[in-house]
């Protein structure tokens, strides 16, 4: 298949485009910078959607960027970064001559209320109750395609965890502390943590991608099938590192340094179920902490 990859580049999308490729499919990358493989953002508004078989959006920026303060305009490039590059490629979408059979966008658990005793499948109801929920309400309103065209193309969306991996997402902004015995619980530890092995996030994409028409469609839990706190999460990764977890991080730590709407995705959390996932028949390459954490710092 030809698939077209928003944000290609980025932590998820090269393991995705390298697991794309991998499996005999010819991946065209898009892009801020042009390059082979590869076609701009601008390209893809002035000259359309590239003829392909399938399309996936990963853009966006991070909203754990530890260089960004937390302030006004990094709020709007939250929003813009992810709202504008998936309703260019939406756009496209709509407008070719003949569309692809498919189209993923990846957004987040950001969309579930935190709650330590709450469960949440892809049925579950969520949105509109901070500004990260109504981030991911207005990203996935930007990703549905106009009556007219859904028809023919299928829609799918996958609402991530934390990504787990050895070269970014959160391991990357964790490993140093944690190697220097300073690693530790932040706030209570109690709070639920939502994860998944980049390799797995990849691994749903490819499979709604591959599935059959009708197969896979709606939304999809991209997290691992576990049940782990913020407490056990640390204690595993330090026995990975095979080193001391004796500092927790004050609640108020967090707050200051991150902002205390961008510290609720640390502090707080959310307790997801890949039921759809699973029931799709999606195999988890990594589906506890142990396995993935195994991975990552061999």
């Amino acid at each position: 298949m030809k698939i077209v990859v928003g944000g290609g580049s980025g932590f998820v999308g090269r393991t995705l485009t390298q697991l794309l490729r991998n499996r005999g499919h010819d991946v065209t990358v898009i892009s801020r910078q042009p390059g082979p493989g590869r076609i701009t953002w601008d390209e893809l508004s002035s000259k359309g959607l590239p003829p392909c078989d399938g399309a996936v959006n990963l853009a966006g920026e991070n909203v754990l960027n530890p260089l960004r303060w937390w302030n006004e305009e990094y709020k709007k490039d939250l929003f813009s970064s992810r709202i504008s590059t998936t309703r260019t490629l939406v756009e496209a979408i709509a407008a070719a001559e003949k569309p692809p059979q498919s189209w993923v966008l990846v957004t987040g658990v950001g969309y579930y209320k935190p709650s330590q005793t709450a469960e949440y499948t892809e049925m579950s109801e969520g949105g509109d109750f901070d500004l990260l929920s109504r981030l991911v309400m207005e990203w996935e309103a930007a990703g549905r395609l106009p009556g007219d065209k859904a028809t023919g193309t299928r829609q799918v969306v996958v609402r991530a965890g934390a990504v787990l991996g050895k070269d970014g997402g959160a391991i990357q902004q964790m490993i140093w502390p944690f190697w220097l015995g300073l690693g530790g619980t932040l706030g209570s530890g109690c709070q639920p943590f939502p994860w998944i092995h980049v390799a797995d996030v990849a691994g749903i994409i490819t499979h709604a991608l591959e599935s059959g028409t009708g197969m896979v469609s709606g939304v999809l839990n991209g997290v691992a099938p576990a049940d782990d706190t913020n407490a056990t999460f640390t204690k595993a990764l330090g026995s990975a590192l095979r080193r001391p977890t004796l500092f927790p991080v004050p609640a108020f730590v967090v707050t200051t340094l991150l902002g205390s709407e961008r510290a609720v995705i640390l502090l707080q959390g959310q307790r997801v179920i890949p039921k759809r996932t699973l029931e799709s028949g999606y195999v988890f390459k990594y589906p506890d902490l142990q396995s993935a954490l195994k991975n990552i710092v061999s």
